[in-house]
């Protein structure tokens, strides 16, 4: 169970996530070569800064969840916001009752990070996207792709993807470990 001293770090790592993702969204909505503001009309082209062959900053809005999967606009907006709210809930339920530690910097992870693309759902009806790594998997093929720019994330994709990823590794791993030392292996 966490103590009141473990769930002041957990919340400091919920905020230093929501804190470096929102600070870096606004660094690139206040840079006039991403045409931000402007892109968040379809008909309005985003802007893009080539960095290298791996790695660019290419703004983008997230309509959907992951991956610009399930694009949505009017009530569905609100659904999602809806449903990330319920499962940063949820998470944090089961945060301030977590035994160890990994579970707990996991559900950290994804909490900062869900919420932080949540206040950019709620403030502008879609995430901002900027971090590209498309470069090296897509090229110039990316602008064809169906369902959104498959490597373009945020500093909040980030923490709930390295929390999601922990989490089944916690979870997984303490499972198969109790389940060896339940049954003597």
């Amino acid at each position: 169970m966490a103590t009141a001293q473990n769930r002041m770090l957990w919340l400091g790592v919920i905020l230093a996530v929501i804190v470096s993702d929102q600070l870096t969204k606004w660094l690139i909505l206040s840079n006039p070569a991403f045409n931000a503001v402007p892109c968040l009309d379809v008909m309005v082209a985003c802007g893009k800064i080539e960095l290298s062959s791996v790695f660019d900053l290419t703004m983008l809005w997230n309509r959907g969840i992951s991956f610009g999967t399930l694009q949505s606009d009017g009530i569905m907006r609100w659904v999602l916001v809806l449903a990330t709210t319920g499962i940063a809930a949820g998470f944090t339920y089961w945060l301030f009752r977590a035994e160890r530690w990994l579970t707990a910097l996991s559900l950290a992870l994804v909490i900062g990070g869900a919420s932080g693309n949540l206040i950019d759902r709620i403030r502008f009806g879609a995430v901002v996207d900027f971090l590209d790594f498309s470069g090296p998997w897509f090229g110039a093929h990316i602008a064809n792709w169906p369902i959104g720019f498959p490597w373009v994330f945020n500093i909040a994709d980030a923490g709930i993807t390295v929390g999601a990823v922990l989490l089944f590794l916690d979870q997984f791993l303490m499972s198969r470990n109790e389940t060896g030392e339940a049954t003597g292996v």
